[in-house]
């Protein structure tokens, strides 16, 4: 009895999901409610054009939908995935505020104006660098924007590593700026997502982030946690959600939360 806060679909350039298939999904799968949270990333690089998101129409067609799909066994929420960069941060929060959104992400995709999810972005240098300097991108961008709710796929760049041995300690080489991340988050009063996506394909061993940074998030007095699959299509909601509770009581947490209307509401794991 789950809910999947973060999902895409075809108002995000990477998705082709029918909301309504996305919605009949979840259902099926036994979820207690979802949260759309598709692409805003404003800025990102024309060349690759994934996330161009028809603003105007976006959050009044997926609420019509939402409330034409809710009842009291389940839930539909509307929300964003806000790809923060520190020069467009004014604009973002603009696209946030303009309509009553439940949730917003906020994610880091892009090092420096390139994705780590083009073999491309590897051959801008030596690979450990490459990752710390992930971190401390993330770092610059929620100190330069705090309007989102839960930090989204802390170490999302570890997906796309080519080297399998990087990809089994996300934390310790990079525990201190990882910490400064914690340590801001928790100052903010935010949350962090725990995302099951980069389990798909073998990608990585755990979630993102990785079982050790979430629990030293817990050790520093991190409280919320939000749970999402990042799934693009309706096969991949809830993925690996089964593995979710008892990780998460291992770390050290006996809830998750849910964001409506901008603030958290606690359900026991």
């Amino acid at each position: 009895m789950l809910w999947d806060n973060h999902m895409h679909s075809n108002f995000s350039g990477d998705s082709d999901a029918s909301p309504i298939d996305m919605i009949n999904t979840a259902k099926s799968k036994g979820l207690l409610g979802m949260t759309f949270t598709d692409h805003l990333d404003l800025d990102y690089p024309a060349e690759f054009g994934f996330f161009d998101l028809d603003i105007e129409n976006y959050y009044p067609a997926q609420h019509k939908l939402a409330q034409e799909n809710s009842d009291d066994s389940f839930t539909v929420l509307t929300g964003l995935e806000v790809g923060i960069q520190p020069h467009i941060v004014e604009r973002c929060s603009q696209i946030v505020n303009d309509h009553p959104y439940d949730f917003i992400i906020g994610s880091t995709h892009l090092v420096d104006k390139y994705d780590p999810y083009f073999d491309g972005f590897w051959d801008r240098g030596e690979t450990n660098t490459l990752l710390k300097r992930y971190y401390e991108c993330i770092l610059e961008n929620i100190t330069a924007f705090n309007d989102f709710d839960s930090l989204g796929h802390l170490d999302y760049i570890f997906r796309y590593v080519k080297n399998p041995e990087l990809k089994k300690d996300t934390h310790q080489p990079y525990f201190e700026i990882v910490d400064a991340i914690l340590s801001k988050i928790i100052a903010l009063d935010k949350a962090i997502e725990v995302n099951t996506g980069g389990l798909r394909g073998n990608r990585l061993p755990n979630p993102n982030p990785s079982p050790s940074i979430i629990k030293r998030y817990h050790e520093l007095g991190g409280k919320l946690i939000t749970l999402g699959a990042d799934a693009h299509t309706p096969k991949d909601i809830a993925f690996a959600f089964d593995i979710v509770p008892d990780l998460l009581k291992d770390c050290g947490f006996k809830e998750f939360v849910v964001y409506k209307n901008r603030k958290p509401e606690a359900y026991p794991l």
